[in-house]
């Protein structure tokens, strides 16, 4: 199977051709079947540039419920069985593709409303402003092993974080709702005419995010309707490997161009440092190192010593040989049978009391 590539053809032609469960994420941007009609206007009488495009037009909604399951089943065909889908559609499309993915046999994972920052206004005052749309992750089956790079995402999250406390270290869960612009001014790509090259770019920072939570380094990323490639050039700086399906010859060779200036950016988001689970570490094995010693009192932050450190790594507590986990919680008298002893355990050192948490830390940073 080629990688890092453009294909110009038909989506599911292409899909077919590939091997089965060969792909780790897919994000599909399909065609929305607007149903535009006439004219628009602004208020000051100028045209809108909306989406109008040849391959947004279908005959009926059988004719497009047909195609999405189409493309939605070469999709299922295609992806592994830990691998998992975003689907980005409006209110005119992602009712009929979440019904279909659900009969194929996806599992959905969370749907996401995209806010847009600066969304076009409803020239006619007729209905509310469109300022959404919606994504749905899925993952193939409800078994599946998707990935999902947690910590990474608190590390991307300022939507529901104020940026002064994300600056001094505040992290909270990425929740469902992604505030981010439609693209505009630099970011958004025109021809060398100078003309919009596409109607419906999304923004890099959507597709990063999407990537880099849902992918790790070394992943295929598949984006069967390619346009301006952005799904790549998210893939590329993050180290994955992607193949773009695109049947527009136009949005390839500017694709072609914008793929060859991007370059990888290697970091921590990009190798999802942040979810990487740190070597296992045992009391026992901390005491046989010198980092903890048989005998030593066991504090809580403040009051007296509560506990001592036994040889093989559990805690006398009033005669009584315990884990740590669970001697935290008797003595601190909590309905839980067991806490976190990392924690809540200070040892002594010198005259200041040291979390055991970070005498872990200590040790793990003498292995390396």
């Amino acid at each position: 199977m080629k990688e890092n590539v453009i294909l110009n053809g038909n989506s599911i032609e292409e899909m077919n051709k590939m091997e089965a469960d060969s792909v780790d994420l897919i994000f599909a941007d399909p065609p929305y079947w607007m149903r535009v009609e006439g004219v628009l206007k602004r208020v000051e009488g100028t045209e809108f540039d909306g989406c109008d495009d040849v391959w947004d037009q279908f005959e009926s909604l059988d004719d497009y419920e047909r195609f999405t399951k189409q493309w939605l089943e070469a999709c299922y065909r295609v992806l592994k069985p830990n691998g998992s889908i975003w689907v980005i559609g409006g209110m005119q499309c992602i009712y009929t593709i979440g019904a279909m993915m659900q009969d194929i046999g996806f599992w959905l994972i969370n749907d996401i409303i995209w806010h847009k920052k600066n969304p076009t206004p409803n020239f006619m005052g007729t209905r509310l402003n469109n300022s959404h749309e919606t994504l749905i992750w899925a993952a193939k089956t409800k078994k599946s092993k998707y990935t999902f790079n947690y910590k990474t995402a608190k590390e991307l999250n300022l939507d529901t974080v104020d940026p002064d406390e994300f600056a001094k270290g505040t992290r909270k869960q990425m929740g469902s709702v992604w505030r981010m612009a439609v693209c505009t001014g630099n970011e958004r790509l025109k021809t060398d005419g100078g003309r919009k090259l596409h109607s419906t770019q999304k923004p890099l920072e959507m597709l990063e995010r999407i990537v880099a939570i849902s992918s790790k380094m070394g992943d295929v990323v598949l984006d069967p309707f390619g346009g301006t490639m952005t799904t790549g050039v998210a893939a590329k700086k993050l180290g994955r490997k992607y193949i773009m399906i695109e049947r527009d010859p136009e949005y390839c060779q500017y694709g072609e161009i914008r793929l060859a200036e991007t370059k990888f950016e290697d970091g921590p988001i990009a190798r999802a440092d942040y979810d990487k689970k740190p070597v296992r570490v045992t009391v026992q094995e901390m005491i046989e190192a010198g980092f903890l010693m048989e005998g030593e009192q066991f504090y809580f932050r403040e009051g007296a010593a509560v506990a001592s450190l036994l040889k093989d790594g559990k805690l006398d507590y009033q005669g009584k040989a315990m884990d740590m986990h669970s001697c935290a919680a008797a003595a601190r008298g909590v309905k839980a049978n067991r806490l976190n002893g990392f924690d809540y355990w200070y040892v002594l050192r010198g005259d200041e009391r040291v979390s055991i948490a970070d005498v872990r830390e200590q040790y793990r940073e003498s292995k390396k």
